[in-house]
């Protein structure tokens, strides 16, 4: 939600022009890349949520575990990222404003608004990234702590496949076998 602020308060009021010129300016000191850098990771972290909003929902249906672990460490690694690009942001929009001259008073609300959404960004993209290692150490212990080799593990409640050092068995379902070498055919008993 606060990514939709941002990016809609700088292309709604973040673009203004003087009495003189039809040209239209940023409103952070006429920089255009801080309004560039403001759409930018507004937009593409909405975008994001919404992917990982989605992957969240279908995770319980990923069976392979190398999926779910690629997906956990690309939402740790991409919170992360965000939470350092929203922290720069914040640094930058506000260096930005307290360099605006006083004449831009119509958009100074829009302006405090996008300034206050990107740090509030910050403690909300710092939550999930821990969220995201959490889910990351959750997936970590169980798989080293819950993983047994089938091999290797005497508690099973079926016993191990009988090891046999005689090279013949008798058939089953016969009363008195014949030994091997004697007699003929016996057809079977019914």
């Amino acid at each position: 939600v606060f990514a939709i602020v941002v990016f809609a308060c700088i292309t709604g009021e973040g673009y203004v022009n003087n009495i003189e010129s039809l040209d239209t300016h940023c409103m952070f000191n006429k920089n255009e890349n801080a309004c560039h850098y403001g759409i930018g990771i507004g937009v593409l972290a909405f975008l994001a949520c919404v992917a990982f909003f989605m992957l969240d929902a279908y995770f319980p249906q990923i069976s392979n575990a190398k999926e779910r672990k690629y997906i956990v460490m690309t939402d740790l690694i991409f919170s992360g990222v965000w939470t350092f690009l929203w922290f720069v942001g914040f640094c930058f929009l506000t260096n930005q404003w307290t360099l605006t001259n006083d004449n831009l008073v119509l958009t100074g609300d829009a302006a405090r608004a996008v300034i206050s959404f990107t740090f509030f960004s910050i403690f909300s993209w710092g939550l999930l990234t821990l969220f995201a290692l959490k889910r990351y150490r959750q997936g970590v212990d169980d798989f080293s702590q819950n993983y047994t080799d089938p091999a290797s593990d005497h508690t099973t409640p079926y016993p191990p496949y009988p090891s046999t050092t005689d090279s013949y068995q008798h058939p089953p379902f016969t009363p008195n076998p014949e030994p091997v070498g004697e007699g003929g055919y016996q057809p079977p008993v019914y």
